[in-house]
């Protein structure tokens, strides 16, 4: 990993293959490995940028106030590029929408995976997990948060842990543990989401969602899709939240047929 300065703590990135630039933002319960499996066939056609996110991965907590579209103009600019494509999952799907509201003029096309929305009435069981998750912090046990997360994030409702990807639950223990222990100072500083109107987006939009995921998520993918006009809506059956770890070879095909638009 590469690293970038900055006087709040430097940014690590990966950047990989040749061609247009296409920057992917890793969900909220991962880094930028969570794409490991989608990165080779992407960098066929596209110079793909990765890198984590202030507080995960290999990049530093916050030293002080920060927006993370802000992190991530600061990182195009140092490497050069003044339009990119974006996709983003999860909580870096909702980065990448910011990103987009913020510096409209910068992105070319925008893709967004069970990307969160600001201010939902979350059901019973997205309020039970918080609690769950918050109750194992405020104990300091954090591997009863990590496996709560695992069992909500990777898992999901509809299925058993016999139907998740061999290897996928010790590729994600690590980056969680990392996240749990930094997300306080991170909330902290987070300057948070931005604003602006879906309806002003006109960028070539892909709004996904797994099939297998909280329907919370499922919901928010379809209001998505109707708040952002043109917005393609595409639905993974095989996927629950983390669609990319649990369908690589499907997003692969579906983001580089989307990103040659």
């Amino acid at each position: 990993m590469l690293q970038l300065p900055d006087a709040l703590g430097h940014l690590a990135y990966d950047v990989t293959g040749d061609g247009p630039p296409v920057a992917l933002v890793h969900a909220g319960v991962a880094d930028h490995r969570m794409w490991d499996a989608v990165t080779p066939t992407l960098a066929e056609r596209h110079t793909v940028i990765r890198y984590d996110l202030r507080g995960f991965g290999e990049s530093a907590p916050p030293a002080g106030p920060f927006r993370e579209v802000d992190d991530l103009a600061r990182l195009l600019d140092h490497l050069g590029h003044d339009r990119v494509r974006l996709v983003g999952a999860s909580w870096g799907g909702r980065v990448a929408l910011d990103f987009t509201l913020a510096y409209p003029a910068r992105v070319q096309a925008l893709a967004m995976l069970t990307a969160p929305w600001p201010g939902y009435d979350w059901s019973a069981e997205m309020i039970a997990y918080d609690e769950a998750e918050t109750a194992a912090l405020d104990a300091g046990d954090l591997d009863e948060a990590v496996r709560i997360n695992l069992d909500m994030w990777l898992r999901g409702p509809a299925r058993s842990w016999g139907e998740v990807g061999e290897g996928l639950a010790e590729q994600l223990r690590g980056p969680m543990r990392t996240l749990l222990a930094q997300q306080g100072v991170v909330g902290q500083h987070s300057q948070g989401p931005a604003s602006g109107d879906l309806a002003g987006i006109s960028i070539p939009t892909l709004v996904g969602l797994g099939k297998l995921d909280v329907p919370d998520f499922q919901d928010i993918a379809h209001r998505y899709a109707a708040e952002i006009p043109g917005a393609e809506l595409v639905e993974f059956a095989s996927a629950a939240h983390l669609i990319a770890m649990d369908a690589p070879g499907e997003v692969g095909a579906v983001l580089g047929e989307f990103l040659k638009g």
